[in-house]
């Protein structure tokens, strides 16, 4: 999809028919009416973590239901609270929900979506770079408990994804970095190199390179694993300091980890396991281990990993290509994580 003033790209999600389009781009986010139109709801119930004025007309009747990014937020109470909202609204299966927020935002409507009356139709407006180039896309929903991030969702995909640049000028650096761990991430997962493009060019990449793997295999069983590059210690970060670090440092330092326990398994040279810092440092996120994280704690939390079925599990660069490498010897993960560079702090 393009117009002469200001390009702006579209990326279909190939899944039958459940395919959907993510239209990237400056003010794409004035067609919602247009995609709610199409979807034949009758109304529609948005549920926002920005202020009204960023929040563009469905052109149904609609309830706007206040949320609030991030992780603290992300639980089942905060589910229930949007479905009785629903209730109240009178919201039916042929309506549509709405999400306009960062990746909080867009885990907890999804997921709400998927289990309101067993599945309601839902538009998500990523309004945050992390959201924009990954948690909108590949309808994964989830909410975190006090044992685990994402250890309660379902699989329920967007009806259309809006990344609407705009959104992009308005967020703090800091929230830039956390969308920059996921595209730096990109780099080791088949998106290519991406630290020469635009920025609008990098969420077209990493978006273009998430649908061609969710397209292939929608629920986790064998490719999607490849998404979660750098993740499993990223996540074990995130609970080990109590959110301090924001998602995508946490991928960060992970993706850096990744790098140097591949090396340490011989799978790749130090040349590429070096190429791991050099993207991350590139996009200027962080590459050491928080000072007061022990490794002990962190392998403990790795072990409640959702793709931990058998030992402590990574995805890890190889010859062939990056691979979920299942029962990985304890010893060599303690050992690169007690070698990881240490944050002063």
């Amino acid at each position: 999809m393009t117009d002469s003033v200001h390009p702006h790209t579209r990326i279909q999600v190939e899944l039958g028919e459940r395919s959907y389009p993510v239209d990237i781009g400056p003010g794409v986010r004035h067609s919602l009416s247009e995609v709610v139109e199409r979807l034949g709801a009758r109304r529609a119930a948005v549920v926002s973590a920005r202020p009204g004025a960023w929040v563009p007309d469905p052109g149904v009747p609609s309830l706007v239901v206040p949320a609030r990014d991030g992780e603290k937020d992300k639980t089942l109470g905060t589910v229930e609270f949007l479905c009785r909202e629903f209730v109240r609204f009178g919201l039916t299966r042929d309506d549509v929900v709405v999400s306009v927020g960062g990746g909080t935002t867009t885990d907890v409507a999804g997921l709400a979506a998927s289990l309101f009356h067993r599945g309601v139709p839902v538009v998500h407006l990523p309004t945050t770079l992390l959201a924009q180039v990954d948690a909108s896309v590949g309808g994964k929903t989830a909410v975190n408990t006090p044992e685990g991030k994402n250890l309660v969702g379902a699989y329920w995909q967007p009806s259309a994804v809006l990344c609407d640049t705009d959104y992009l000028e308005t967020l703090p650096e800091r929230e830039m970095l956390n969308g920059y761990g996921e595209i730096a991430r990109c780099h080791f997962i088949g998106a290519g190199d991406l630290r020469e493009l635009s920025l609008p060019g990098q969420i077209a990449a990493s978006v273009a390179r998430k649908a061609q793997i969710v397209s292939a295999d929608e629920r986790d069983t064998g490719l999607r694993h490849l998404l979660n590059y750098g993740h499993t210690l990223g996540h074990a970060l995130e609970l080990a300091t109590d959110f301090r670090l924001r998602h995508g440092e946490a991928v960060a330092v992970g993706t850096v980890f990744a790098g140097r326990l591949a090396l340490a398994l011989d799978r790749i040279d130090e040349q590429r396991a070096e190429e791991h810092l050099e993207v991350v440092r590139h996009y200027g996120l962080p590459h050491e281990l928080p000072a007061d994280v022990s490794p002990d704690r962190l392998i403990e939390l790795v072990r409640l990993d959702k793709k931990a079925t058998k030992g402590l599990t990574f995805v890890l660069d190889g010859k062939e290509g990056a691979e979920l490498v299942r029962d990985l010897p304890e010893d060599v993960v303690a050992r690169v994580l007690t070698e990881m560079p240490r944050s002063a702090e």
